[in-house]
């Protein structure tokens, strides 16, 4: 039994080791909260840059050049679209110029795709295509493009359409488990890229989601 859980120790190390820890967030923060949380073993900061209302987060730049400031590796924006305003090219064009106007430099644009029959359409090709049109919106402005979603979510909106697998993913399960052992390939993706394994993170004057990635 002792050797076992030796073992399990040592593993887990490897796990830790190995891989890097994010969080995500989608309100205002200080270049301070980052530093706190850098001094905690972050090193990803992904901030949401656009809101599901349409319109352009407006803590997104604050937060992105507080976060470099803070000390992260890494810092990355997501939009959470708004389907029903239309315009998919539009809204990720507007997000992005909206961050360069105010010099906010991020590393990939992360599109959520989460939310069916509450942000999307019941039409799932209908659904392709406006996910088609952020891309092209992205691609227009020679961003690197991520997708966040999950089985549970990416099937019901998009059906078996494997157009974003070309695209790193960044999936959710709030399994406490910071690691890729629990990934069963969707949507044309065979492995991922990040994975969102916590959603009551609560420290540094902020809330946040805990992320994995290698």
């Amino acid at each position: 039994m002792m050797l076992k859980s030796v073992l399990f120790i040592v593993l887990c190390s490897i796990i830790i080791i190995e891989g890097k820890l994010g969080v995500d967030i989608s309100s205002s923060s200080t270049e301070s909260d980052w530093k706190c949380l850098k001094g905690k073993g972050y090193e990803l900061a992904v901030i949401r840059c656009w809101e599901s209302i349409g319109q352009p987060d407006p803590n997104a730049a604050a937060s992105v050049i507080g976060a470099w400031a803070g000390g992260m590796k890494y810092v990355d924006v997501y939009i959470f679209p708004c389907y029903s305003c239309g315009n998919g090219y539009g809204q990720v064009q507007s997000a992005i110029k909206d961050l360069q106007s105010k010099k906010a430099k991020f590393g990939t644009v992360w599109f959520d795709i989460e939310g069916p029959g509450i942000y999307w359409s019941s039409s799932q090709s209908d659904n392709q295509k406006f996910f088609e049109d952020m891309v092209s919106g992205a691609e227009k402005l020679g961003v690197s493009i991520g997708i966040y979603t999950s089985e549970s979510q990416w099937v019901p909106i998009m059906g078996d359409y494997t157009g974003g697998s070309a695209y790193k993913l960044w999936y959710a399960h709030y399994d406490d488990n910071p690691s890729f052992s629990d990934f069963t390939p969707f949507g044309g993706w065979k492995s991922p890229h990040m994975k969102q394994w916590d959603d009551n993170g609560n420290d540094c004057g902020l809330g946040y989601d805990k992320n994995y990635f290698e």
